[in-house]
Order: structure tokens, then sequence, then C-alpha cells
């Protein structure tokens, strides 16, 4: 994270307005995003972070002579009010994370003969066609040969650096050779012949192989090209070791130059067709494909693929949710007694972090966070994306909710989970809040639904009783989880802001979050998540239906729960929920934690 040095800013935005002017650029887009699309960014990629001082995930920064902003959305509105104080940089509040309201902003405040600039490498094509057709009628010129971040970021970090590793049986459930003839054979159905890949999740997933170039996602920067009889690594040098190039070489991969990849594009064969998915490469990407090459635009196939998880991924995850489980029980016992000592000093924010990473390191396989654990108390609950930093996070002492976001990332699988707990005393308005989002929650994991389902459409049944009360939240119910790879996923996603189109359909193996909340600025947040795995659920006669099986094991605080508010069938998911809790983790558990499982998990 980039400190938020608000002169630095100011001179940074100089020095940027400068090389603007010397090439004639009247208006320069920066987006949240790598030449991988990413969404978690290696630091060389924090273009706007590094000008803009707001450190949010997801936002996009525009800059012109006399104006500079950030677009983001509701998750990062409180936030980004903070950050941004006093840098002279606007928050420009977008409805949703998929919104391109700063596209509709460009073409009305751009006049004819000016030039926006944006670099092609890290410029999404779904988004470079859009500004495309926004500023086609506008006489605007399109610049994306230009990186101008390069003359004005004079420390600009490097290419990440850290190795690439086999992932290995038995986690690894299917070779590599299966996974290449799998996709080619879908190539093939696509009328392809060769096929470009540049997300990173998707690589490490079709070549068994792990990286840690960025935060929390084991995925390492790379591009891949796959044509008929050999595929192509472009990896920076050094991140393969000797023997790993030697297996790879044998199973049909190539190791190459990380900056060897635009060239080798160049030199694709003219009769090729290769397969690309617009929402997954850069502008850049596509310039770089011959005129003579038949393009191909689908869906990356190993995007679908790795979201349903087989049934031997699925065993593996089932067993790392009770190691996570059972840390996740150490923990609360912890914070419990320690938020019961008077003798103790106030606990912090972040020292929630460094304690919940701590119970999970004990356990087996454990690699690492799957994202920087969001621990909120009171008001800063009401942040969705909060981080506490290690200098002058809140301490946790009086009254009120404490909301924890967490996860691991284990060789069986990644783990996200939030739970919410008192503090000290809490009100019926606290109870009621909770509740509701209890019930949104056990409404969509008992819900039953046809195969093929598209995943927005789902969204409706966890919010339906949180919209009874008049509430609403301003964040996606439900995002894919990888296994063994990036806490985010697709192609589901149970959101509001999604558009319910094909690829987004249901199917049996996927896992997804359910993560409903309600949010109170300058009060308290309430957000309850468990993951869910998507399985068969039978069919009586109207085809196949299906059905979440809840992966998630850790107990949801009943001290928060209004028992008046719950209906009968409602209680007995919640005691059912407890009972599986129970059973499955204590063989894993003993002593003061042990006690404390069977006390959270009581029937109400």
């Amino acid at each position: 994270m980039f400190p938020p040095d608000h002169t630095g800013i100011a001179v940074r935005l100089a020095q940027l307005r400068e090389a603007m002017r010397s090439q004639r650029i009247d208006a320069l887009m920066v987006p949240s995003a790598d030449p991988h699309l990413s969404e978690y960014l290696p630091p060389r990629w924090k273009g706007r972070e590094w000008l803009s001082g707001f450190t949010g995930s997801v936002g996009t920064f525009i800059v012109t002579a006399d104006f500079a902003g950030v677009w983001t959305d509701g998750r990062y509105w409180t936030q980004a009010e903070t950050e941004l104080a006093g840098t002279g940089v606007a928050l420009m509040k977008i409805a949703s994370g998929a919104s391109v309201q700063y596209v509709d902003w460009l073409a009305e405040h751009l006049r004819s003969g000016q030039t926006l600039a944006v670099d092609g490498a890290v410029l999404g094509l779904s988004i470079a066609r859009l500004l495309g057709q926004a500023l086609a009628g506008k006489d605007v010129a399109l610049r994306t040969d230009l990186d101008l971040l390069d003359g004005v970021w004079t420390d600009r970090p490097g290419l990440p650096d850290a190795p690439v590793r086999e992932f290995l049986a038995p986690y690894a459930t299917q070779s590599r050779a299966e996974r290449l003839q799998a996709l080619r054979a879908a190539m093939a159905n696509l009328g392809a012949s060769h096929h470009v890949i540049s997300t990173l999740d998707d690589i490490a997933w079709l070549l068994n192989l792990r990286g840690a170039d960025v935060s929390f996602n084991p995925v390492f920067v790379a591009h891949a090209l796959v044509a008929p009889g050999r595929a192509t690594l472009f990896v920076a040098d050094g991140k393969i070791a000797p023997e790993l190039g030697a297996t790879l070489a044998e199973q049909g991969v190539d190791v190459a130059p990380y900056d060897a990849y635009t060239t080798a594009l160049q030199a694709l064969p003219a009769d090729a067709t290769v397969l690309i998915d617009p929402r997954r490469v850069t502008h850049g990407t596509r310039q770089a494909l011959p005129s003579t090459v038949r393009v191909a635009e689908a869906v990356n196939p190993t995007t679908l693929a790795k979201s349903r998880k087989s049934a031997a991924e699925a065993d593996h995850v089932r067993a790392t949710m009770e190691h996570d489980g059972a840390a996740l029980c150490e923990f609360f016992c912890w914070l419990e007694g320690a938020l019961a000592d008077p003798r103790r000093e106030p606990l912090s924010e972040y020292a929630i972090g460094e304690r919940i990473t701590a119970a999970r390191a004990r356990r087996p396989r454990f690699v690492s966070p799957s994202f920087g654990t969001i621990a909120g108390f009171r008001a800063n609950g009401a942040i969705m994306h909060y981080r506490a930093g290690a200098e002058g996070s809140a301490r946790i002492e009086g009254d009120g909710l404490l909301l924890i976001d967490s996860g691991g990332q284990y060789l069986g699988g990644t783990t996200d989970v939030t739970r919410v707990v008192p503090v000290g005393a809490i009100t019926d308005e606290h109870r009621r809040d909770f509740t509701l989002v209890l019930k949104g929650l056990i409404a969509l994991s008992a819900a039953r639904f046809p195969a093929g389902t598209r995943s927005p459409q789902l969204d409706a049944i966890a919010r339906a009783p949180i919209w009874a009360a008049g509430i609403d939240f301003g964040h996606g119910t439900g995002h894919g989880v990888g296994y063994f790879l990036n806490v985010h996923e697709g192609p589901q996603s149970i959101s509001p802001s999604a558009m319910p189109e094909p690829h987004t359909a249901m199917e049996p193996g996927m896992i997804t979050s359910i993560e409903p909340g309600i949010y109170r600025p300058g009060r308290w947040g309430v957000r309850i998540e468990n993951l869910v795995l998507n399985v068969d659920a039978g069919d009586a006669g109207f085809g196949p239906f299906l059905r979440f099986e809840t992966l998630t094991l850790c107990p949801i605080d009943t001290r928060c729960v209004a028992l008046d508010l719950l209906r009968a069938d409602e209680r007995a998911w919640l005691n059912d929920y407890h009972a599986t809790v129970r059973t499955r983790l204590a063989p894993h558990l003993a002593g003061d934690a042990l006690a404390w499982l069977h006390t959270r998990t009581e029937a109400i």
C-alpha cells in the first residue's frame, strides 16, 4: 500500500500533466489493471493507487489539465472519501463495480480534436471497444501506444521475481496433459487452432503451477499460447527452475521470456484461427495479432472448466474446511477470553488479523491468507472493504459489533468466511440487523433451482428478507471461489450488477460464496458469509435441479440473533448447521476450544 502522501500526490499529478502536454494528450485514463486484467495487482501496475492515493482494489483514474478523479462503487466510497481527502482528486461515485460511467463522462467532457490516452497493455479489450464506440462520433482520438507512467514513476517496481512451483498430486487431481488435451478439444469445437490466455489463474490451473507474484493469490505473472502440438509459457527469466522447465518441455510446454509474448503473437501463421476471450485479454494483445489470422471470440474454456470442481477436489475442500473451521474455533475461543479479561490491554483491529492468520498457520497444508483480513469494529464494520493498518487501527473496547472477514489458502482449497461477534452489550437494533442478514443467508443456502440457472438470478433470494425490512446492501451476494487459486473467480457471480449471460450459468461442482449484509455508515456493519458447493438435487420430471451444500464450518454467533424474527424452518436450518459444525470439527479440537465449540453450537 502506498502512503497517503498528499504533497507527493500533487507533485506526481503535476509531473504527469507535464508529460501529457509534451505528448499532446488531453486526458489520460489509468485503469486498475495489469496486462492480465487481474483483480489484485503486482506493485508494478498499481499506477492508479500511486497517482491518487486510493488503495481500493476497484477504481478507474482519469486526469485532464484541470480535473482528476477516481470512479469507484459503493463498496469503497467511505474508504475513498478518507483517502482522497486533500489530494485534489475527486471521488466519482458509480452504481456498481461493473459500471462504466467513466466512459460516459469522457464522451461528455472531451471535445472534438482532443486525444485520450490509455496504455493498451493494461486496457481490457471489451473496455477499449466501449471507448471506441463512445468517442467515435466525437472526433476524439484514442491513443493506446503510450505508458506515460514510465516517464514520471521513477522508482516504479519491476516484474515480480518469486519462483514458480509445480502443483502436485494428490491435490492436483488431473494431470497437465489431461487439461491440455481437454482444452484443445474445446478449442476444436470453437474452430480454433491457437488460443491466447493471459489471466493468471487460468494459466496456473491449466498447467498445474502455482506462484507468489500477487498478494494472497497463488499465481504468477505469465501469458500462455496454446498451439495444436505444443504450448508456450511466457514468463520472466529465472522464475522456472531448470528441472521444472525440463519437465514442462517433456510434456509439450515450452518456456519463453515474458517480453517475447507480443513477438510470438505477431509471428502466428496466416492460416491460424486464434481463440481469445474479449473480457480476459487486453487491447494490446488484440492489436498484436496479425491481420491475416482469423479470430474467434468466446469465454476461455479454462475459466468454465476450473469453476467446476471435480469430486476429488470437492473432497479436498471439505477436509480443508474442517482444518480451517478448527483454526477459527481456536481463534474465537481466544478472542472471547481476551475480550473478557479486564487485565489485558484492549485489542486492536490489526491484531485480529495477525491472530487469525497465526491460528490458520498451525493447521496442515496452510500456505497463506487468501486476502487481507477485514476486522471492523463498530463504524468500521460498515466499511465493506475496510483494512486496519498497523498504526492507528481502532481499539476493540466498550460495546458494539465486530465484523471479521478472513480466509486461507491451503493446498487443498481456498476459504473465505465472515462472522460477526458481540463485544460487551449489544442492542435490539444490532440483533435485528444481524437476524435479517442471517435470514438472507439461510434463504439462499436452502434454495433449489434448475441446473443452468443464471447465477445473477439467485441474488434476490438472499435479499428478499432484507428488502422486506426496507433495507438493501451495496455489493453482490456471492462470487466464485478457486481451488487453491484466486478467492474471487468466475464465471458465476450472484450479483445484481452481473448480466445473466449463458456463461454465468450455475453448474455442478461450482463453489460460490453467500454473503448478504447490512451496513449503517458511522454505526456498524453486519455480514455473514459461507462458501457453498453446487450439488445435484435430483429430477422430479422438470429437468435436473441443483442445491447448495454448505462447505464452511464455523459457528454463527447466536448471541446476536433475535429469535422472534426466525421462523421454525429457519431455526431448524441453523440448528442443523450447528450440529454439522460440531460433529465435523470436534475431532480436530481439544480443551478450551472444544468447549467453546460445544457452547457456540448449542441448539436454539
